[in-house]
């Protein structure tokens, strides 16, 4: 087969690598994007296949199952089902279908913006060439610039290889039934959405987390209405625990606490939610003057490597691990490659735990901002003050504004409550803009909405609150 010759190779179809590619084509540039596939790829990455999407899918047909279940039970609303059922076959069918849907959108979106897409694993042979192995046999591509956008894969736990009762986030959300008995290995924002929407599907659901609390990346304020919410479904959460494998039988998981002697716990199926590691394995990378940060590609603002002319995005260079962090890298590379200015400004970069009740942080929390030297103005508005939040039954949670005393320059905004994760926006666009708590407060906010109670914090920061 010819060779094959580009302006610019993008290497992984994930979140980070198709926005470059569509962008590319965009600015005018003659792209190349190389996608292998397999279990938790294909375009549109782990985020459109195995991650974002179908796990949130999840997320909501449990979440309905759930509430069916409460209003037969008692009909908090007036509200009345009679004994609902579950039909997961149906549900994953749904879920699958969303997913069809999207990624074959990427695709015609690459295919508009002119992106040639090859499909088969890829391999560097030095900062300019890529041998792919496709399903017709080996394709050379040479490109001027190269984009890597590899992205990352689930960490396993040595003492609990994967297999047939041992499965990541990908192996749960192709389960073709609901486990009876689910230990979930990781309390980080994975594990716990996950393991939440199983117990609300009818699971027997128990956490092992090594950390002393679930969610260790946020902050303990943030955390308590999920812990209350985890315990009001049943979840067993065990804290300061270590899994060190199976027992004998297979049927059982041994865990270790400090202070306590080895015991079993009961199992069908294991999730393994520890973790993601960059996929760096057999792309030729070593062949690269790559400076490496750890197990990741170092890149500087622009995401540039230390190799003229590579460009690295996504998961591949680190933390926080979000495919709108990708997008965001991915969109800017190629404008960077097509001689715009710009750089990368990872201050406002939010995030979201789609637990129950959600979470959101944007910027600095109150101790990271007093670590960093700032003396801070802090607001809390709860929801049970909400007009919006008590109709929809989610009094639960609060939202919280950090602001600078001198100037009252919004150091960061945060969020724990049901469908929190839709103020997302609006909190990093405070941020983005360089909101202070004034501007915050002269803008007008539609009632009744829980977005009243990023208002209601800011107004709380001054000592200026009107409803509580």
């Amino acid at each position: 087969m010819a060779d094959i010759s580009a302006k610019v190779l993008v290497v992984g179809g994930g979140p980070g690598g198709y926005v470059a590619a569509i962008r590319g084509g965009q600015l005018g540039l003659d792209v190349v994007l190389v996608e292998q596939g397999g279990p938790e790829g294909g375009l549109g990455g782990t985020c459109l296949n195995v991650g974002c999407i179908p796990s949130k899918a999840l997320i909501h047909a449990a979440d309905a199952f759930e509430r069916a279940v409460e209003q037969a039970k008692s009909a908090p609303f007036g509200v009345r089902v009679e004994r609902p059922t579950l039909d997961f076959v149906r549900t994953i069918e749904w879920k699958d279908s969303i997913v069809g849907r999207l990624t074959g959108g990427v695709a015609t979106l690459l295919k508009r913006h002119k992106v040639k897409i090859l499909q088969g694993h890829a391999e560097m042979l030095d900062g300019k060439t890529c041998r792919v192995e496709t399903d017709t046999g080996p394709q050379t591509v040479r490109a001027e610039h190269v984009v890597l956008a590899t992205g990352s894969e689930s960490t396993a736990v040595p003492a609990l290889p994967f297999g047939d009762r041992v499965f990541s986030s990908t192996g749960a959300l192709s389960l073709s039934a609901v486990p009876e008995r689910l230990v979930v290995v990781g309390a980080g924002y994975i594990g716990l959405e996950l393991g939440t929407a199983f117990a609300k599907l009818g699971a027997k659901v128990s956490v092992v987390e090594v950390a002393d609390r679930i969610l260790p990346a946020y902050d303990a304020e943030l955390v308590q209405p999920v812990a209350r919410r985890l315990r009001k479904l049943g979840v067993e959460v065990l804290t300061g625990a270590r899994a060190i494998g199976l027992s004998e039988a297979g049927d059982a998981l041994r865990i270790e606490q400090a202070g306590a002697a080895a015991r079993d716990i009961a199992v069908d199926r294991i999730l393994v939610a520890v973790g993601r590691r960059a996929r760096v394995a057999g792309l030729g990378l070593e062949r690269l003057d790559l400076t490496m940060a750890g197990a990741f590609v170092q890149i500087d603002e622009r995401c540039a490597t230390s190799m003229r002319n590579v460009w690295a995005v996504g998961d591949l260079t680190g933390e926080p691990m979000l495919a709108h962090r990708a997008m965001a890298q991915g969109a800017m590379v190629a404008e960077v490659i097509a001689g715009h200015r710009r750089a990368f400004d990872r201050t406002v970069v939010p995030a979201v735990c789609f637990t129950d009740p959600e979470i959101v942080t944007v910027g600095l929390s109150p101790d990271e901002a007093r670590r960093g030297g700032q003396e801070v103005h802090i607001g809390t508005f709860p929801f049970r003050a909400n007009g919006r939040a008590l109709t929809l039954g989610a009094e639960d949670g609060f939202v919280r504004v950090t602001a600078r005393t001198d100037n009252h320059l919004i150091l960061g905004i945060a969020a724990v409550g049901a469908g929190v994760s839709e103020l997302a926006g609006e909190f990093g666009l405070a941020l983005e803009m360089g909101a202070r708590l004034e501007d915050i407060n002269g803008t007008i906010h539609a009632h009744p909405t829980l977005g009243e109670a990023l208002h209601e914090a800011s107004l709380r920061a001054l000592g200026e609150a009107l409803h509580v």
